[in-house]
């Protein structure tokens, strides 16, 4: 809700109730409520990419995975009924009826993400690749005990700003997606809210690089926080002795 009516805000405003910089940071603010929300009851998992990961490599039961998903999706998707009937005036008098996804009032990027026009599907696709695998890793050190962790209490802020990092500098040829449950949810609300089929077949059939590339990203980001950092921590209790024994030699 707080991603999406910001989004809304800057096109339907036409530019006078805010900038890109509203929409990165309403996100921000949207992940940071919704790890604070479903942080201690489900791990806040509101990614399926990183709900995949996370099953992948063991930390995730994979029977779980159809309740979180369905979590996901169904939040998703009210979200985008909820930003549509808020803003329902401004959009029928922006478009004048007219729900387009491409031409100069278009509106379907308020829900979903398209790809730039000068962008390929391959383009498309590493970027969204490299900003999932950011995210991952971003996170992953947030919340990594065996090196330097965040501090209790402040994850879900960081979090947020880590989303805000990843859209102010890597929203430009995306629209930085990230998140297959952030994505095509919304996309399937718009084809059934007036603005058609169109949103599978705009940006060369754009809609399944949001839901791919995130998820081979996310693999890539654990990939590379394993190599580059995990494997050269030490252990929780090892790392404390060790401390403890500086800090004896110290003294």
């Amino acid at each position: 809700v707080f991603g999406l009516s910001s989004v809304a805000q800057v096109v339907l405003g036409k530019g006078n109730f805010g900038q890109q910089l509203s929409i990165n940071l309403g996100f921000g603010i949207g992940v940071t409520l919704g790890i604070h929300a479903a942080g201690g009851i489900s791990g806040a998992h509101l990614n399926a990419a990183i709900t995949i990961t996370h099953c992948i490599i063991g930390n995730l039961p994979w029977r779980k995975l159809p309740a979180y998903l369905i979590g996901q999706f169904l939040g998703s998707f009210v979200a985008s009924a909820t930003v549509f009937a808020m803003y329902y005036d401004a959009l029928y008098d922006y478009t004048k009826g007219n729900f387009t996804v491409t031409g100069p009032t278009a509106t379907a990027s308020i829900f979903s993400t398209y790809p730039a026009p000068y962008m390929s599907l391959l383009g498309g696709f590493f970027s969204e690749f490299v900003a999932t695998a950011m995210l991952l890793l971003g996170i992953l050190v947030i919340h990594d005990e065996k090196n330097n962790e965040a501090l209790k209490g402040t994850q879900a802020l960081l979090t947020g700003l880590l989303v805000l990092g990843i859209g102010l500098g890597m929203g430009l040829n995306t629209g930085y997606a990230i998140n297959p449950s952030r994505d095509l949810p919304p996309r399937v609300f718009t084809a059934i809210s007036g603005w058609g089929m169109e949103v599978f077949t705009a940006g060369h059939h754009w809609w399944w690089v949001p839901l791919t590339a995130p998820l081979m990203g996310s693999l890539a980001g654990v990939f590379i926080h394993k190599i580059f950092i995990d494997f050269h921590n030490q252990p929780v209790l090892e790392s404390g002795n060790e401390k403890g024994q500086q800090v004896m030699e110290s003294s």
